[in-house]
């Protein structure tokens, strides 16, 4: 079957790799795409935010699945449109990509149906809110209603750092995304991805996950998007996963079907592993990134008819196979990052990659025929192995052979689940 797959990032590169693998592939596109991409997929020149072309697209060409990868089409009903021309796509409709396009949603949700997450109050006054802080005590949560690329979200060690993230959110620091705060209490303990298919009805468990946020060695500095993840997460047993699956993701998935709007895609939720259980950070509505470049090279069978069938309602019939080996993806991003990212660097990736590594193009461009830093996080150097340790070592071996000037990692990826 063609498939058009949506997106540029890290994330996008490992499933066109994946995807590129499959018997059912038979044409991958892609758009926007990036270099990396490229290796896999035919770049096709198409305005991704223009809904009306994409569909236009997949008619004219025969596509047989469109699968997206970011957020922010699916919150904005690129697969409503897409579904309205009977076109499947794996990923969901506007109404149940709330679950990430609004962290008050997913709040309000946990209350009428019993899911455990932290307490919370939602504010859209800055007086209200401020005066509705010291119920919660310190350290503090604070984070944007809406979708702000992974970055709002506030750990507040003060009441004077508290105050100051309610003020800016709600003052347009971070666009309409801050138009409302979340005001959580902070939760103490072990946190952990973990994802699960749906079709609407049927729920299947896929893979589990660790990532480090902090820019810096040791968990310091400020948050990005993730500097490293690894998979499976040792933390999470089977026993913790399936109380999570029963307590959190299935009254989930079933509340947005009983609310006439199934959920359909990939469904990631970030959870706490708390002294009472795990309980449900926030949720996302696809792949993480960079989860999903350390999932997929673990996941043996042929994504791209697993992804068709989550996407017409056929995951009853499906398993997820995964190797039992371990998995880690390290970050190099572009000094400055998380602030303002330093663009345009020279890269020299290494001629061959050793066996069970990957190189995933985050954000990379060509100019004059030269690989450049085109983003904040840029690369994605990955190994699997046997273990956790020897994929790390294999990992940091690769990274050792990448020459960019301009970038930084850290060192100490993987460090919990080796520990």
């Amino acid at each position: 079957m063609h498939i058009l797959l949506i997106g540029a990032g890290g994330r996008e590169h490992a499933l066109a790799w994946k995807l590129a693998q499959s018997p059912s592939t038979s044409r991958l596109s892609a758009a926007p795409g990036n270099p990396g991409i490229a290796q896999h997929a035919a770049i096709v020149d198409l305005n991704v935010d223009d809904f009306a072309a994409v569909a236009q697209f997949c008619i004219d060409q025969a596509v047989g699945l469109v699968v997206v990868g970011p957020e922010a089409p699916l919150v904005a009903g690129l697969a409503d449109v897409l579904r309205g021309h009977a076109i499947p796509v794996f990923g969901p409709s506007a109404a149940a990509a709330m679950l990430e396009g609004s962290k008050g949603f997913v709040k309000q949700l946990c209350a009428q149906h019993g899911i455990p997450t932290a307490a919370f109050a939602q504010h859209d006054a800055v007086d209200a809110a401020i005066a509705d802080l010291p119920r919660f005590g310190l350290p503090v949560v604070i984070k944007a209603d809406g979708l702000a690329a992974g970055k709002g979200v506030i750990i507040a060690n003060s009441a004077a750092e508290a105050e100051a993230a309610v003020r800016d959110m709600l003052g347009g620091g971070f666009g309409a995304a801050g138009a409302s705060v979340v005001i959580e209490e902070f939760m103490v303990g072990e946190e952990v991805s973990l994802f699960a298919l749906c079709d609407g009805a049927t729920i299947l468990p896929f893979g589990s996950a660790q990532d480090h946020k902090r820019v810096g060695d040791g968990d310091i500095g400020p948050n990005t998007g993730g500097m490293g993840a690894y998979s499976p997460a040792p933390c999470l047993t089977p026993v913790l996963e399936t109380a999570a699956m029963d307590k959190i993701i299935r009254p989930t998935v079933a509340a947005m079907a009983a609310a006439g709007t199934p959920y359909v895609g990939v469904l990631y939720a970030g959870l706490m592993l708390t002294a009472d259980g795990p309980k449900l950070v926030e949720y996302n509505c696809r792949f993480g990134d960079p989860e999903c470049q350390v999932l997929l090279p673990r996941y043996t069978s042929d994504l791209a008819a697993l992804l068709l069938a989550a996407a017409t309602g056929g995951l009853a019939a499906c398993d997820a196979p995964f190797a039992p080996d371990s998995a880690i993806t390290i970050v190099l991003a572009a000094k400055g990052y998380p602030g303002t990212p330093q663009k345009g660097g020279a890269i020299h990736l290494p001629d061959g990659l050793p066996p069970h590594c990957q190189i995933f193009h985050a954000g990379t461009t060509r100019t004059g025929g030269v690989l450049v830093a085109n983003g904040g996080r840029v690369l994605n150097v990955g190994a699997q192995a046997a273990t956790l340790s020897h994929a790390q070592a294999a990992a940091y071996a690769l990274v050792d052979r990448v020459d960019f000037a301009d970038g930084f990692y850290r060192k100490d990826i993987g460090w919990r689940g080796v520990q």
